[in-house]
C-alpha cells in the first residue's frame, strides 16, 4: 500500500460565503489540472467509488473518497461510495452494491479480491474500472483474454525492471557493479530481471550476491562487496535491509552507490535510510507540477493531498475527458479511454492497447533530508 497510511484531517460541507470562496479559488484550479479549457467544462458522470470503509485500510479509502469528490463536486459528476471489503467472502455483497449503482464508471478498488468479483461482470458491458493499486500481471492478463474492461493507474513490475536497468546503462557502465537480493520472490525476479537486461548491452557485474534479510547488522556482506571492488550496488530487497547496508558500509569506510526499487519508498524505521541512497520510485503525488493548484486548493478546504487522494482526483478527470471524448466519437466510455492521452494532476495519463500506462512513471530519485526528491542529472 506503500506510504498512503498517514493520518489526515478531512472537512466536509462548507457552507455559506466559505463554499463561495472556496470554488472560486478550485474551479480554475480544476480546469488547469485537467486541461480543459473555461466554458468546456467535461459532462457529469455517475462513478461507482470502490474503496475501504472500516478496517485496517479506511484511512485509505477516504482518501480516495475525497479525492473523487473534491473533483466531482465542481464538475457536477455524482460519486456513489461503494464499500470494498478487501476479502474474498465479500464478493457477492460488492457484485450487489455495484449493480445497483448503475455507475457509468468504477474507480478505486485497493484490494485484487475486489477486481476479481467484479472484472467478470463487467465484460461486454462498457463499464470500464479503474484500479489505483492492484498490480496483479495475473488479473490483467485475464481482463485482456476475456475483454474485461479493466484499466489502472500504477505500473506494472516490468517497468519498474526496465527503469532500474535503463539507469544502471546511463549513470553506471564503466563501473563495478554488484547485483544483490534478499531471496523473496519479488526482490530475486526484480535483479533476474535487471541482470538479463544489461547482459544484453554488455554489462556483466563483479559480484552477485544472495542474502538473509531482516539482520541486525550485514557486516559480512558489506566486507565482501569490498573484497569484490564493486562501488557501485543494487538491491533487491527492502528499505530495512538497505539502511543497514548503507549504515554498515559507512561504519566500515567503505564508499558503495546504493539504488534499490520501490520497496524502498517505505516507513523510515528502525534504521534511518542514510542520505545519498537511490531508488527507482513513483514520486509523491502532490510534488508534480501538475498538482501545484490542486495541493492548494485541498490544503483551503483542510484535506491532505496525500496517499490516493490525488490519484483519485485524477482518475475523476481521466473519466470526465474521457466521457465527453466518448460522446464525440459515438464510443463506449472504456474505448474513448485508448482514444487519447489526457491531462491530469498526476501527469499526463495515456493508456496502450493492453490497458496499461503506455509511458513509464517511475524516476530516480534520491533520499535526501528526510525524503526522496529527484535525483541529479548525472556527473553532478
Amino acid at each position: 500500500m506503500g506510504n498512503a497510511a498517514r493520518t489526515l484531517v478531512l472537512l466536509r460541507n462548507l457552507e455559506g460565503s466559505m463554499s463561495r470562496l472556496l470554488l472560486s479559488v478550485l474551479i480554475p484550479a480544476f480546469a488547469l489540472a485537467s486541461g480543459i479549457a473555461s466554458g468546456a467544462v467535461a459532462a457529469g458522470l455517475k462513478v461507482g467509488v470502490v474503496a475501504p470503509v472500516d478496517g485496517p485500510f479506511a484511512l485509505l479509502g477516504r482518501q480516495v473518497l475525497e479525492g473523487a469528490r473534491f473533483q466531482a463536486e465542481a464538475r457536477g459528476s455524482q460519486v456513489i461510495a461503494i464499500p470494498e471489503t478487501c476479502e474474498a467472502d465479500g464478493a457477492e455483497a460488492l457484485k450487489a452494491a455495484v449493480a445497483a449503482a448503475g455507475a457509468e464508471a468504477l474507480v478505486g478498488f485497493l484490494c485484487t479480491e475486489s477486481l476479481d468479483a467484479i472484472l467478470p461482470t463487467l465484460g461486454g458491458t462498457g463499464v470500464p474500472a479503474i484500479s489505483l493499486s492492484v498490480r496483479s500481471d495475473i488479473l490483467m492478463e485475464d481482463a485482456r483474454k476475456n475483454g474485461w474492461p479493466f484499466y489502472r493507474l500504477v505500473p506494472n513490475a516490468r517497468k519498474e525492471t526496465e527503469k532500474i536497468a535503463s539507469v544502471i546503462i546511463e549513470r553506471w557502465k564503466g563501473e563495478p557493479l554488484a547485483l544483490i537480493d534478499d531471496g523473496t520472490i519479488h526482490g530475486r525476479d526484480l535483479v533476474e530481471g535487471v541482470r538479463s537486461a544489461l547482459a544484453e548491452t554488455g554489462l556483466t557485474p563483479v559480484f552477485t550476491d544472495t542474502y538473509r534479510p531482516a539482520q541486525e547488522q550485514q557486516v559480512s556482506l558489506v566486507r565482501r562487496l569490498g573484497r569484490s571492488g564493486a562501488t557501485r550496488v543494487l538491491i533487491g530487497g527492502d528499505r530495512t535491509d538497505a539502511s543497514i547496508i548503507a549504515r554498515d558500509a559507512r561504519s566500515e569506510k567503505l564508499a558503495l552507490t546504493l539504488l534499490g526499487g520501490e520497496a524502498l519508498d517505505a516507513a523510515d524505521q528502525p534504521v534511518p535510510l542514510a542520505d545519498g541512497v537511490l531508488a527507482v520510485t513513483l514520486p509523491e503525488a502532490e510534488i508534480l507540477p501538475e498538482a501545484t493548484a490542486t495541493a492548494g486548493a485541498m490544503r483551503a478546504a483542510n484535506i491532505e493531498p496525500e496517499g490516493y487522494t490525488l490519484p483519485a482526483f485524477a482518475a475523476m478527470t481521466l473519466l470526465e475527458q474521457a466521457k465527453d471524448r466518448a460522446l464525440k466519437d459515438s464510443t463506449p466510455l472504456a474505448d474513448a479511454l485508448l482514444k487519447a492521452s489526457y491531462p491530469t494532476v498526476i501527469g499526463a495519463i495515456r493508456f496502450d492497447a493492453g490497458h496499461e500506462l503506455a509511458d513509464n512513471p517511475y524516476r530516480l530519485m534520491e533520499w535526501r533530508q528526510g525524503r526522496f526528491a529527484d535525483a541529479p542529472p548525472p556527473g553532478e
